[in-house]
C-alpha cells in the first residue's frame, strides 16, 4: 500500500474511529468501533461536551459530563486509529505504537484532571484539557520511541 493511502486510513480513522478499519477491508472491526465510538459518545454526552466548550461554557461542559463514560474514550479513539495506521502499513519499524499509546493515557490523565485542573487560574474542561494533554502525550511517545529503538535496535 503507498503512502497516500496509509495516510488516508489515519484521517479517516481520526474522523470516526471504524472508518480507516472499513477502508482496509475490516468491516466488522470497523463497524465495532463505530459503534463504540456512538455508544460512549451518547453515553458520556460528548457531542452535547464540545458544543458548550466550543461555546466558552465550560462549567456547564464539566456538568454535563458524564465521567465514567468518557474515561473509555480515549483508548478506543487511539487503538482504533493505531489499528487502522497499522493494518494499512505493510511494515511497520519497531515501537511505532509508542506515541499511539503514551496519546492515550496523557489524554486519559486529561480527562481526570479536566473538571479541577485550572492552567493558569482557567478551567479548560473535558474537552481543551486532554487535548492539551495530547501534545505531551505525542511528544512522550516520540521521545520514548527513540529512546526505545536507540535501545534495542542498533544494527551490531
Amino acid at each position: 500500500m503507498n503512502r497516500s493511502d496509509q495516510i488516508e486510513r489515519l484521517l479517516w480513522s481520526i474522523a470516526l474511529p471504524g472508518f480507516g478499519q472499513m477502508l482496509n477491508g475490516k468491516y466488522i472491526k470497523g463497524f465495532m468501533f463505530v459503534f463504540l465510538e456512538f455508544l460512549i459518545n451518547i453515553q458520556s454526552n460528548f457531542n452535547e461536551i464540545i458544543i458548550l466548550s466550543f461555546q466558552g461554557h465550560i462549567q456547564n461542559a464539566v456538568i454535563q459530563t458524564n465521567y465514567r463514560w468518557l474515561m473509555f474514550y480515549p483508548c478506543i479513539y487511539m487503538f482504533a486509529i493505531w489499528d487502522a495506521y497499522r493494518d494499512a502499513n505493510d511494515e511497520l519499524k519497531p515501537f511505532t505504537f509508542i506515541p499511539f499509546v503514551m496519546t492515550a493515557y496523557a489524554v486519559t490523565l486529561g480527562v481526570i484532571y479536566s473538571d479541577t485542573l485550572l492552567i493558569q487560574g482557567i478551567l479548560l474542561g473535558p474537552v481543551w484539557l486532554p487535548i492539551l494533554f495530547c501534545f505531551g502525550g505525542i511528544a512522550a511517545g516520540l521521545l520514548c520511541k527513540y529512546i526505545l529503538t536507540q535501545l534495542f535496535c542498533k544494527t551490531r
